[in-house]
């Protein structure tokens, strides 16, 4: 999982059986602690947690084991960031060229889109629709998000040499 944060769905990944690398900025040791710490309260001490920041290639990054799905939640939400996170996303595709890039992120604004930096990457994407695995519910875990917000889902995959 990249950009881990508190690292709820790698969490999630790792109780279902899955091999799990949680990673989130070098430059963020507070945002790595509290991956470790959600591990530990998680009965999962032996999930590694890795310094990795957006866009540089780091000896942590090239030294990844392979991987077959990449997750992201929210990494989405500073137009700053989105050429450095699909940077370090199209590393990781070339090195694993079956692997996917499953993200949910919040739309926050029009005029924020990844569309032209995925064709730059030779990246394409399919758009998950919420409601094909029930999640487009207004009070969904029975949490209400603040406001009304559009919540998307995403995978991303290398695009073949032909644009698909």
């Amino acid at each position: 999982q990249i950009g881990a944060g508190v690292s709820l769905p790698g969490v999630v990944a790792a109780k279902c059986g899955a091999e799990v690398t949680l990673s989130d900025s070098e430059e963020l040791p507070q945002c790595l602690r509290n991956c470790r710490r959600s591990c530990l309260m998680n009965d999962l001490p032996h999930v590694p947690v890795i310094g990795l920041t957006w866009g540089r290639v780091s000896p942590e990054l090239l030294s990844l084991a392979p991987v077959d799905l990449i997750l992201g939640s929210d990494v989405f939400f500073d137009p700053e960031d989105f050429e450095d996170i699909l940077t370090t996303v199209y590393f990781l595709l070339e090195k694993n060229p079956r692997a996917q890039f499953w993200t949910t992120y919040q739309v926050r604004s029009a005029d924020w889109s990844i569309e032209a930096l995925l064709c730059k990457w030779k990246l394409k994407n399919i758009h998950v629709p919420l409601h094909s695995f029930s999640a487009d519910k207004e009070h969904l875990a029975g949490s209400p998000l603040p406001g009304r917000h559009t919540i998307e889902m995403m995978i991303i995959s290398l695009a073949r040499s032909d644009g698909t």
